[in-house]
């Protein structure tokens, strides 16, 4: 039951954080695993597992009791059908200690471990033994794992027969990998390192706009005035009320900061993993549905809020501890009561970081942080100079305007995930000119809205014409003006790179179904052919429907001119979707054996170009891009999301290490 708790809840947490391709790397297991088989008579074998464990990482015993870490737990498949267990597993020494997390004993290996079974076959005829194992292992955050263990009682590995793989299965997984040359080239530093840690930075920035916006809504902004004048008529002295609100707005800071960190952990899960519940057509329209229903509740049809219990019994706890525990509790109180306006915008957050490049936890750290920055501020401002308190607009109804037009906002990210589902699925619902469409469309009533066209009876009185309504009427106008132009002329609307479908997912008839209108080949055995009978070296671009990295690179850096030419004229370009939901004839599925013993099937298109990438160049992120010759060797590191100048030196680094020699080698095996 512990574990089917840790898997809900990680599915629950990434269910807040919507999907696009993942920006990740794949994270080293910080256990490393060994196996033997040790025959003690023709029928009694001994299974062992051994297990070396990094310094300051915990492995858990199977018995450390409950409540805390999760045990070790054994599965032997199909025990009885020609072998039974002789008694438990045994462990190696452990060790004790109290967790002052969990508030538990815990008992864990350090170092080393050991497990060992003994095993009696009833059958000599058997092949072999599948044995299942979950575990966790603990320092500054806890990560789960499942592994297989194959132990083959003949001179042949063992390979289960519901997952068997012939002859057949096995010349297919061979394909996947290239004889590449070079290949330490790879990792080298391209010096664009730069730009993608300027995301942080930038998803710090959205995060503070989002606090921003949060504070001027019914749920927050009435809080202000009040809190403050607390913290400073509640206290003997002037500044030791300025030092609890100081501290008030810390704790603000904190509690935001803390819903964060549970994603950091899922960050180390298989990231193939994340990117396949990412790109899920089915998930991207349940986070459709999810923020059309947040845009719904800021227009004022029901309000989404959490437990009214969670926040009496965190009110009761500021009142009972008091001291600097009960006002974290305070601030707890805060951001559970304000949920129904801070959500929504939380939520749009959340798909932000997800539609952002570099890390995902890093990404949702920083804007969580700027969230909770913004939403701070002014406890402690005001608290510094009461005086301001009296030129606070007062509470009215302009804030019902705030949350209307956040609601607007919210229906067009929502757009987006169903475009994602759309373009995954290759349904051709939103085309980019339908897709443009409806934002403009919902431009137009924000500032239709704002202007005083219209209301909704839901939300009060109607809206009062000011400079700021129809400031803010003029910004959408222009905004709906801006897509306007992009959709009746086909330029490329460069401030919003990524987020409506690509120039080629188009309602017109086009020349290529390539960015930008480009020659490129979906498929790399293709692709490979067109470069050995060109001569052109191969530009190799691991990308997806649903990535808006990808897009941003295709309608920023490869629209340069000059990066544009090169593509054309001196590379053979190959695309490969990652997320390509598009099935594989039945009789070209087929499972691929990892050296580890776990295994991938292998159904889709997708499922083979992102095990393709995995297996030969060590990564799972996209955009990824890489320089081959046409008899593979690689011409330069690989490189991700960067700027003009960095992607056309690149380019250019790349055709000088190219020597043009004809491949004289092997016909090439055919890929899907």
């Amino acid at each position: 039951m512990d574990r089917l708790k840790a898997i809900l809840l990680l599915i629950f947490l990434y269910f807040l954080s919507p999907g696009q391709t993942l920006q990740a790397q794949a994270s080293v297991d910080p256990v490393q695993w060994s196996q033997e088989l040790v025959r003690e008579s023709d029928s009694v074998y001994v299974l062992v597992f051994e297990a070396r464990i990094d310094p300051e990482w915990h492995l858990y015993s199977q018995h450390t009791p409950p409540g805390g870490a999760l045990p070790t737990e054994f599965t032997f498949k199909n025990e009885g059908a020609g072998y039974r267990t002789l008694g438990p597993v045994q462990e190696s020494e452990t060790h004790t200690a109290f967790s002052t997390i969990f508030e538990v004993e815990e008992t864990f290996f350090k170092g080393t471990a050991r497990f060992t079974q003994k095993i009696q076959l009833t059958d000599l005829k058997i092949k072999g033994i599948q044995v299942e194992m979950f575990y966790q292992v603990c320092a500054e955050v806890c990560i789960g794992a499942d592994k297989t263990f194959l132990f083959s009682f003949s001179d042949q590995p063992y390979v289960p027969e519901a997952a068997a793989l012939d002859a057949a299965s096995l010349a297919k997984g061979d394909a996947l990998l290239l004889d590449l040359k070079n290949k330490e080239l790879l990792g080298q530093d391209t010096g664009s390192g730069s730009v993608r840690r300027q995301g942080i930075w930038v998803i710090f920035g959205l995060g503070f706009i989002g606090g921003l916006l949060a504070l001027l809504t019914p749920c927050v902004f009435p809080m202000i005035p009040l809190t403050v004048s607390f913290f400073t008529k509640q206290t003997s002295s002037r500044s030791k009320g300025v030092a609890r609100a100081g501290f008030y707005g810390f704790c603000i800071v904190l509690i935001y900061f803390l819903l964060s960190l549970p994603f950091h952990f899922f960050d180390s899960v298989d990231s193939q993993i994340l990117n396949t519940i990412a790109t899920n057509i089915w998930l991207n329209l349940f986070f459709f549905g999810v923020f059309v229903a947040f845009a719904f509740s800021f227009f004022g049809y029901y309000e989404l809020t959490l437990p009214s219990s969670w926040a009496s019994k965190a009110d009761q706890a500021s009142d009972r501890i008091g001291g600097a525990i009960g006002i974290f509790f305070m601030a707890l109180t805060l951001a559970i009561v304000s949920f129904s306006c801070t959500g929504p915008i939380l939520g749009g957050l959340l798909g932000s970081t997800a539609l952002s490049e570099g890390d995902v936890a890093t990404n949702l750290t920083a804007g969580m942080l700027g969230f909770g920055v913004a939403l701070a501020l002014p406890f402690t401002l005001f608290a510094l100079f009461p005086s301001l308190l009296q030129r606070l607009p007062s509470s009215g109804g302009w804030m019902e305007t705030v949350k209307v037009v956040l609601g607007f906002l919210e229906l067009g990210l929502a757009l987006k995930f169903l475009s994602n589902a759309d373009l995954i699925g290759n349904w051709g619902i939103l085309k980019r000119e339908v897709f443009l469409g409806l934002w403009i469309l919902l431009a137009l009533l924000v500032a239709a809205y704002l202007l005083g066209v219209f209301r909704f009876k839901k939300t009060g009185a109607d809206v009062r014409r000011s400079p700021w309504s129809i400031g803010g009427a003029f910004v959408f106008l222009s905004f709906a003006a801006y897509l306007t132009y992009g959709l009746f002329t086909g330029a490329p609307l460069k401030m919003l790179s990524g987020f409506p479908p690509p120039d080629f997912y188009t309602l017109r008839a086009q020349n290529s179904d390539c960015p930008l209108g480009l020659e490129c080949y979906k498929d790399f055995d293709k692709g490979l052919q067109e470069s050995r009978a060109s001569g052109k070296p191969i530009l190799l671009d691991f990308t997806g429907w649903a990535c808006v990295n990808c897009r941003k690179m295709e309608e920023q850096v490869w629209s340069d001119p000059e990066v544009f030419q090169i593509l054309r004229d001196d590379y053979v370009l190959i695309s490969l979707y990652v997320d390509e939901r598009r099935l594989l004839p039945a009789d070209r599925q087929f499972v691929y054996a990892y050296e580890n013993g776990t295994r991938k099937e292998i159904e889709s298109v997708g499922d083979y170009w992102s095990t393709f990438q995995n297996l030969n160049f060590g990564a799972v992120s996209q955009p990824y891009y890489v320089l081959l010759s046409p008899s593979l060797e690689i011409l330069g590191p690989a490189i991700q999301n960067t700027d003009i100048d960095t992607y056309r030196t690149w380019l250019d680094n790349g055709l000088k290490l190219y020597i043009k020699d004809p491949f004289t080698g092997s016909e090439a095996i055919e890929f899907p």
